[in-house]
């Protein structure tokens, strides 16, 4: 699957499959993180791939966390904010958005949750003071599962076009399209 092709398939999947996710592909995403991109390659990122129910279990406390629960792998994503204090949280996240597209490059589905109280998952998993948790990851095997709610938004609400969020050279300039 070419890039372009992953990122038009990525969706955000909220219920999953149990079956364990093979080793080979969890490496191939951990490796997408690790080679994105970092200013002056600070990488002032860490992960913690968490399968044990328990925690998994505690990880969906959040509002909109409740599949975590049935996610066979929650990646824990979080910055150092010593280490990169202006950019770490974009950086974390341009490495998140890596193992995304890796994972749906494997078949996997994948849904970023920001829904979690930090302070409880620094507890959890035992993440240090100068560390901010930036995303939680589920990753798993996606099971298609019909959601009235989330088809009445989705067709509410489509994306935008691209000529309503492009400008050329400056705000509100109409970026020309057409080759």
């Amino acid at each position: 699957m070419d890039v372009f092709e992953a990122i038009t398939k990525r969706k955000s999947n909220r219920s999953y499959e149990t079956n364990p996710i093979p080793m080979e592909k969890l490496v191939k995403i951990l490796e997408a993180a690790r080679l994105a991109p970092s200013a002056i390659r600070v990488q002032p990122w860490h992960f913690i791939v968490v399968t044990e129910a328990e925690k998994r279990r505690q990880l969906s406390r959040g509002m909109f966390a409740k599949f975590l629960t049935e996610a066979p792998m929650v990646i824990v994503a979080y910055a150092d904010t010593k280490a990169s204090p202006d950019w770490c949280y974009i950086e974390v996240a341009i490495a998140v958005e890596n193992m995304v597209l890796a994972a749906t490059g494997e078949g996997l589905g994948t849904c970023w949750v920001g829904s979690f109280d930090e302070e409880q998952v620094k507890t959890l998993l035992k993440i240090p003071r100068n560390y901010a948790v930036v995303v939680l990851l589920a990753v798993g095997y996606a099971r298609e599962k019909f959601d009235v709610t989330r088809k009445l938004a989705q067709l509410a609400r489509g994306r935008k076009k691209l000529v309503d969020i492009t400008s050329s050279e400056e705000y509100g300039k109409p970026l020309i399209l057409q080759a």
